[in-house]
């Protein structure tokens, strides 16, 4: 499917509103042009005696009115612009968004952070630019352009057409030769400020990792060098744009000149009273004041064309997201119902099987799996065997290219937004937000009780907890949860998504880099608090796989191992072994004692 453009819907949409821009604009320039024009006609006539006062006092209400409407008609012209503009910028970021949303989980694999916050802060607050600076300065240069040709032409056509090239380089060639020799630093300037952004981004992230290896004045010397050569390169292009200038002014100072000696001539010749050349020389500045910003804003068209690139890649990622038929997405919709009153979800892959591009290898392929109701899976395997892929799957993220992901019978991608009614996520970082305990548990479900929040946070044994605390669940969590540990940020998200009461419970390997026992205090916790749902538990280890209905060990894509705890320890040294590794001897032994 065709994608839309980032300018042309708004065009469309906004087509009166953008000519009235342009008509206001232009009336801007002919307001400034008339008062100039009257003011050079009001001094020449005061300096001589006049016939009559009426030939004095028009003059004067002349200036006063187009002083007057110049101010006026200007500050309507910037109200609708940039108030079209916001509207316009505002439409840009629902877009950007709405592009971004279905992407969530690829977001950290396909782009950097600094690329995201740079879209989101830099590149559709940058493309407002487009309207602003290049496209309506332009057609109103062009609109003063044909007007000033055809006003002089009616006094003198060669004339005008001398001031005709006066203004053509102003207009077109300064432009043209503005692009041409500054468009691959203007580039360049725009993707070095993109990779600052990215570093910078990076550094803040792992800033305490600078701190900790004692090499923060490297990084704070490696960025400024960088940010040197930027600057250097803007330098540059600033060294141009004063040139620019320089030779812009100077054509506006022929053209003064010229219209100084032409005046004058037709003065001499009888054509035009002498009170006319100081009005005639006059109308030349604010005329070019509208010919001037042209060489500028065509000179940024590379800087636009390199946000554009950003916007558009984002959007080709976003179409590599297979979804579902509209028309399942309503069978999904009238199915939801039915799963939240009855509690039962059944889950079936069917050989699937899916790869990111036709070029790459499979990710998932031939896989089968039977989820009904309340059984509990570990899926194990190292980095890239395909269990993000397979979560992506059963979450609906994606669409199985072979065979096929179905809950309760409807393809799992049919359920779109809804999905969270349905699957429940708890990942290795869940995010608290810097509000209170309280408000972060209710996450899980916004039309929760007070008490619906105490009965979650019990389940997940933060009672104990959450009654130490100053002011209790109005406690602020901070930014980030920075008051607590990783397993009570843990236990935080679990009382979320107890709170959320789906069926099915993805766990994405949430003990990772919690010390052995807190890992096992949270898991006995989860798999006590999920009793009755279905668990799809993702990991890297195999502590706590012994409670679980199955275990499927995935490589390369493909399911190398799988059966119950016991009966992997009995015929798969392999997994024997591995587990072995996991459950050092003091902790087996505590188990083995325990269940004693």
């Amino acid at each position: 499917m065709k994608r839309e453009g980032w300018f042309a819907p708004y065009a469309s949409s906004y087509f009166w509103r953008f000519l009235l821009i342009i008509v206001l604009g232009a009336l801007t320039i002919f307001s400034a042009s008339s008062l100039m024009y009257t003011s050079g006609f009001l001094i020449s006539k005061s300096s001589i005696p006049p016939e009559n006062i009426l030939m004095v006092y028009v003059p004067i209400v002349g200036v006063r009115t187009f002083g007057t409407s110049r101010a006026v008609i200007h500050y309507v012209e910037r109200l609708i612009g940039h108030d079209t503009i916001l509207r316009i910028l505002s439409k840009m970021r629902t877009r950007l968004y709405n592009i971004l949303e279905p992407q969530a989980l690829f977001l950290s694999s396909r782009f950097r952070t600094g690329d995201i916050l740079g879209m989101l802060a830099d590149d559709i607050e940058y493309l407002q630019n487009v309207y602003l600076r290049t496209v309506f300065p332009s057609i109103i240069a062009l609109l003063i352009y044909a007007a000033a040709i055809i006003a002089l032409g009616t006094f003198d056509l060669a004339f005008a057409l001398l001031m005709g090239l006066y203004m053509l380089v102003l207009v077109v060639v300064l432009p043209l030769i503005s692009l041409l020799l500054t468009q691959r630093r203007q580039r360049q300037v725009k993707q070095e400020r993109n990779r600052l952004y990215q570093k910078l981004t990076d550094a803040v992230l792992g800033m305490g990792d600078w701190m900790i290896s004692g090499r923060q004045a490297q990084f704070v010397a490696t960025y400024e060098a960088d940010e040197r050569e930027v600057a250097r390169t803007d330098g540059a292009l600033r060294s141009w744009a004063r040139l620019r200038m320089f030779i812009g002014q100077a054509v506006v100072g022929l053209a003064v000149l010229s219209m100084l000696y032409w005046s004058a001539g037709e003065f001499a010749d009888g054509t035009i009273a002498g009170t006319l050349i100081a009005a005639f020389v006059l109308v030349v500045f604010p005329v070019a004041d509208a010919f001037l910003p042209v060489s500028e804003a065509v000179e940024k068209i590379p800087q636009y064309r390199n946000s554009l690139e950003r916007l558009d890649g984002v959007e080709e990622a976003k179409g590599t997201v297979l979804q579902a038929p509209a028309a399942v997405n309503e069978e999904a919709a009238a199915l939801i119902g039915s799963i939240q009153a009855s509690g039962l979800a059944h889950i079936i892959l069917k050989s699937a099987g899916y790869r990111y591009s036709a070029e790459d290898a499979w990710s998932v392929q031939n896989l089968s799996l039977d989820l009904p109701q309340g059984r509990k899976v570990a899926v194990i395997g190292r980095s890239g065997a395909g269990k993000s892929t397979l979560l992506k799957m059963v979450q609906g993220v994606i669409t199985p290219i072979a065979g096929s992901a179905t809950i309760n019978g409807v393809a799992a991608s049919a359920f779109g937004e809804q999905i969270p009614q349905v699957i429940a996520v708890l990942n290795q970082s869940p995010h608290l937000f810097d509000t209170t305990v309280a408000n972060n548990i209710r996450l899980g479900n916004p039309g929760a009780s007070e008490e619906d929040i105490r009965r979650a946070a019990s389940l997940a044994k933060l009672d104990t907890l959450i009654s130490s605390l100053p002011e209790g669940y109005n406690t602020p969590v901070r930014e980030a949860g920075q008051r607590f540990s990783g397993g009570e940020r843990q236990r935080m998200a679990l009382a979320r998504i107890l709170l959320q009461n789906t069926p099915v419970v993805v766990l994405d390997e949430p003990t990772v880099g919690l010390d052995p026992r807190t890992e096992r205090e949270l898991l006995a916790t989860m798999f006590e608090a999920m009793a009755g749902k279905t668990l799809i538990w993702v990991t890297h280890h195999l502590v706590g796989a012994e409670q679980m209905d199955e275990v499927i060990f995935m490589e390369n894509g493909q399911v190398e191992m799988r059966g119950t705890h016991a009966e992997l320890m009995e015929r798969e040294p392999r997994y024997r072994k591995l587990y072995e590794l996991d459950r050092p001897v003091q902790f087996m032994e505590a188990d083995v004692s325990e269940q004693a």
